[in-house]
């Protein structure tokens, strides 16, 4: 007798369905509970990583900051010191370009007149003879200030042992 015969034969034979009933009960009773499955395993934590570290390793990959930053440069000439820092110019700028894409804020020649309208705003630095209200200011635009569009420091993917490591160690097999 096929699945579909028995399910029309405990349908409508209340003798059958009797005897499925007591069988599946007696078959119930008789097995021992299920265990509960294990829970799982959390996902081991990604170490983080700080990005003011990441962004020092930038800078040193594509300009040779750190490098330049900490070689002692009282033995070299101007001449050589001013062809080093081209590179790590170029090298650090287009490092911040890339990662924040600076823009001034207040877009005027450094010298100027410029007028604010709120002076306590965060955008501005008042210096000199600076009344306490925070209201409207003006004065020489001494330096136009940096502003970042974005912050596009890449996410690190190293493991534990690299959390702090700007650049790792270079070391030439023979």
């Amino acid at each position: 007798m096929g699945r579909l015969g028995l399910a029309f034969k405990i349908l409508f034979s209340g003798e059958t369905a009797q005897k499925v009933l007591s069988a599946l009960s007696d078959s119930t009773e008789k097995l021992p509970a299920p265990e509960p499955a294990p829970a799982p395993e959390p996902e081991p934590e990604k170490p983080a990583r700080s990005e003011a570290v990441t962004l020092l390793a930038a800078l040193q990959r594509d300009a040779r900051f750190v490098d330049f930053v900490n070689e002692p440069i009282d033995g070299y000439s101007d001449a050589q010191v001013g062809a080093a820092v081209r590179e790590v110019h170029k090298g650090c700028k287009d490092v911040i370009d890339r990662m924040f894409g600076l823009s001034a804020v207040v877009d005027q020649a450094e010298g100027s007149t410029v007028s604010v309208e709120d002076a306590a705003s965060s955008k501005y630095r008042l210096t000199g003879s600076v009344s306490q209200s925070s209201g409207a200011a003006s004065g020489e635009l001494m330096h136009h200030g940096w502003q970042a569009s974005r912050c596009d420091v890449p996410e690190w993917t190293g493991d534990e042992a690299g959390i702090h490591v700007v650049v790792p160690a270079e070391i030439q097999v023979t």
